[in-house]
């Protein structure tokens, strides 16, 4: 059925009845669903919906949402719709539109055929418009924007009438058609539901359900001036679908009652039910579009993809994995109340994600080159490596090993600290899947830089042959041939912000982290890496996860630091079981 069409399908009860999956987690909204489903309200069914606005794109926030909403549908034999929310064309485009797509379908989530728009009901919407004012339910009020603002009143003060709001229903209906024909001027008039000026909910005190906006809208063009507000279209675009549970955040909570007025004013058969549940506020982190759109505008980052962003495009483009976040979101669970959730546990959904899947490899960030004096000139070895010691069925690889090496700086100290385990003069380290090795000179320039390392290897210690390659030695470097190795551009990502909670006791700007970002240029990776595709992820032996950027081409090589080797929330995790002390 094309999206096009205002009639939408009914999710239909299975033979039997729909049951939550076993291993589905019971929290508040799945009990009320799986309730629902027993008593045989709303005949039955579970049909939920999606609905972001396409005025920038999705974030880890949002993974929560679509987990739940797409997740619940799943459980219990239902449907799940796709609907943008798009009744504000100055702030909308097609590009988030598609992004919004690309980004559910990420996460391993499809809404089939159901894909709607909030603009596909805007005659619907409008009609039913008509239908309040024929009821007095609605008027035309022609304050100015501060004037509405002063009537409404406050929190501790009832608000007044409009002069306007006893206008003759004729009257109404005339300046409504007007309005829709673009007689006047942006915020001339708007269309306010009469509903109760004393409430003591502020939403209730008869608010805007249609303002005039003349600009242009990304699917309808020209064709309207005026647009309803959400909280009008949100309520009847679920009801003209026949959803059955309304999932939304705390924020909304305060709007259900104005949900359910409105619903209630055009006598739905099956009305929708609202159920709010907190949203996800994590560490280090913003997510609010809105401040993220501010940071994106204003150039502190790349681009909505930025991986330094909480985006799901930014999140892909770092080497986070769609399993690692709907893992994230199942732990984290679904609450009533407000939390801000550590970021290392999202970390640590990627690592122990990664950690079972990307094959291993070798890559040297800062390099240093060390020249085996003992080895022979032109040799040249293919040693082999574990691709993954967590999958076996990942096999092997070779690599190619020559007298010219290069190894980290990191693991070079020419004055070593207390329990200093790598390479410094004297001292023997193992490289990892070939000799062990010692360093019996250090090369410096006129500057006192040092520019190469002399070292001596024993020959009868190569990994997997023979007695004397089990000699001990207590560090392990990793290491490329100089002479194979692949030059690479590496970035270096860390939290954006340096605030806990940022723009919360200052400017969002102010708490940028001018460290965020550090780009390597001089890297060097293992051969097999040459024709890495982008999005491809490895761990880097002893470094951490990387990904492909897209800005790799041939002959240019750029990854991105996914996240660190450290496991922080592991290690959490490990004292609450009691199996690590203090």
């Amino acid at each position: 059925m094309s999206a096009q069409q205002s009639e939408t399908p009914v999710a239909t009860k299975p033979a039997g009845g729909p049951e939550p999956a076993p291993s589905a987690p019971q929290d508040f909204i799945r009990q009320i669903v799986a309730e629902d489903v027993r008593t045989g309200r709303l005949r039955s069914r579970v049909h939920t919906r999606f609905p972001p606005e396409p005025n920038g794109y999705l974030h880890i926030g949002h993974a929560k949402a679509i987990c739940l909403d797409f997740g619940v549908a799943e459980e219990f034999g239902g449907l799940c719709n796709l609907r943008f929310d798009d009744t504000n064309p100055a702030k909308e485009e097609v590009e988030y539109v598609d992004a919004i797509r690309r980004d559910i379908h990420w996460l391993r989530f499809d809404w089939g055929d159901r894909e709607f728009y909030a603009s596909d009901y805007f005659e619907r919407l409008y009609a039913c418009a008509v239908t309040l004012i024929r009821t007095g339910k609605a008027y035309v009020d022609s304050l100015t924007a501060d004037e509405i603002r002063e009537y409404r009143g406050t929190l501790t003060e009832p608000g007044r009438e409009s002069p306007y709001r006893n206008r003759p229903v004729d009257e109404n209906l005339d300046l409504l058609e007007r309005m829709r024909k673009g007689e006047f001027p942006d915020g001339t008039h708007v269309l306010r539901a009469k509903i109760d000026m004393s409430s003591p909910n502020i939403n209730m005190r008869d608010p805007t359900l249609y303002r005039i906006r003349h600009a242009a809208h990304h699917r309808t063009g020209d064709l309207w001036c005026i647009y309803p507000t959400y909280d009008y279209a949100h309520p009847l675009s679920d009801a003209f679908e026949e959803i059955t549970h309304s999932l939304c955040t705390l924020e909304f909570e305060d709007h259900r009652p104005l949900y359910d007025w409105v619903i209630a004013q055009l006598d739905f058969a099956d009305p929708p039910q609202q159920i709010e549940f907190a949203r996800l506020n994590l560490l280090y982190t913003v997510t609010s579009k809105r401040k993220l759109a501010q940071i994106v505008v204003d150039g502190r980052v790349s681009g909505w993809d930025d991986p330094r962003l909480p985006t799901l495009a930014g999140l892909r483009r770092r080497g986070y994995t769609p399993e690692a976040i709907r893992d994230f979101c199942q732990r984290i669970g679904i609450d009533k109340s407000e939390g801000v959730v550590d970021l290392a546990l999202l970390e640590h959904c990627v690592r122990e994600d990664l950690n079972a899947r990307a094959l291993r490899v070798m890559g040297i960030l800062r390099p240093i080159k060390v020249v085996l004096v003992s080895y022979p000139e032109d040799e040249v070895e293919e040693l082999e490596a574990v691709n993954n010691p967590e999958d076996a069925s990942a096999g092997t690889r070779t690599v190619p090993f020559s007298r010219e090496l290069y190894i980290d700086r990191d693991d070079f100290r020419e004055v070593p600290p207390p329990k200093y385990h790598r390479l410094s003069p004297g001292a023997e380290v193992r490289l990892r899947y070939a000799y062990i090795i010692k360093c019996v000179e250090v090369v410096k320039d006129e500057r006192g830089e040092i520019v190469e390392l002399r070292c001596t290897h024993d020959s009868e210690t190569k990994s997997g042959s023979g007695p004397q390659a089990r000699r001990k030695v207590k560090g392990t470097i990793h290491w490329v041939s100089a002479k194979h190795a692949v030059p690479a551009e590496v970035r270096l990502y860390d939290r954006l912000f340096i605030a806990e909670q940022p723009g919360r006791d200052g400017s969002l700007l102010d708490e940028l982290n001018p460290a965020s970002l550090q780009v390597l240029t001089a890297c060097r990776v293992e051969p097999s890496l040459a024709a890495a595709s982008a999005g491809s992820r490895y761990q880097f032996e002893r470094l951490g996860y990387f990904v492909v950027d897209p800005d790799s081409a041939p002959g240019r090589l750029v990854f991105n630091r996914t996240v660190t080797l450290r496991d922080t929330w592991a290690k959490i995790e490990q004292k609450q079981r009691g199996e690590v002390g203090d």
